[in-house]
């Protein structure tokens, strides 16, 4: 391609649509879905058939008056969780393995309580917390909090810090 090209259409997108996430899914993973007035679920990845491009793609989820429209979708693990946000600053952290696996052409479960003149937002996945201590704990090598209790020394210690070797401003 050269220089003014502009790439190949992904997908066909009716009036009034737009992409809200791309995921490189895991075959054995689940997509958790999330829509405005806080309902969602989880998908397994396998229910989701492969489009070729220029698709329009297929149903994720069920879009009522009940749902509202679809604000997030994230791949997750059945040990992580996922952070829940509303228009109005509402947060919930819950736990991925508490929402309900559904097919793909379905409503959903509520996820959040929002208010009349409340909406979801937005949604993040936190990932398992027991896995991310596990990878913390084994790149500390022990060296890094020497490091980090010397410079913080240092930093305390006027007379060790270069700015000491400067005249004073008078």
């Amino acid at each position: 391609m050269g220089r003014t090209a502009r790439g190949v259409r992904g997908i066909k997108l009716p009036a009034n649509t737009e992409v809200i996430s791309l995921i490189i899914p895991n075959p054995d993973g689940m997509i958790l879905l999330a829509s405005q007035n806080g309902y969602g679920k989880l998908t397994e990845v396998s229910q989701f058939s492969t489009i070729g491009r220029g698709g329009q793609g297929v149903i994720a989820i069920k879009i009522s008056e009940r749902n509202g429209a679809l604000v997030g979708a994230s791949q997750v693990e059945s040990a992580d969780e996922v952070l829940l946000i509303s228009d109005q600053g509402t947060m919930v952290r819950t736990r991925v393995q508490e929402v309900s696996m559904q097919g793909r052409n379905t409503q959903g479960v509520r996820l959040i309580n929002v208010g009349e003149d409340e909406h979801l937002v937005g949604m993040a996945r936190i990932e398992d917390p027991v896995d991310s201590q596990i990878s913390d704990e084994s790149s500390d090598d022990g060296e890094g909090m020497e490091s980090n209790s010397s410079a913080a020394a240092l930093a305390n210690d006027p007379s060790s810090s270069a700015d000491s070797e400067l005249p004073a401003d008078e």
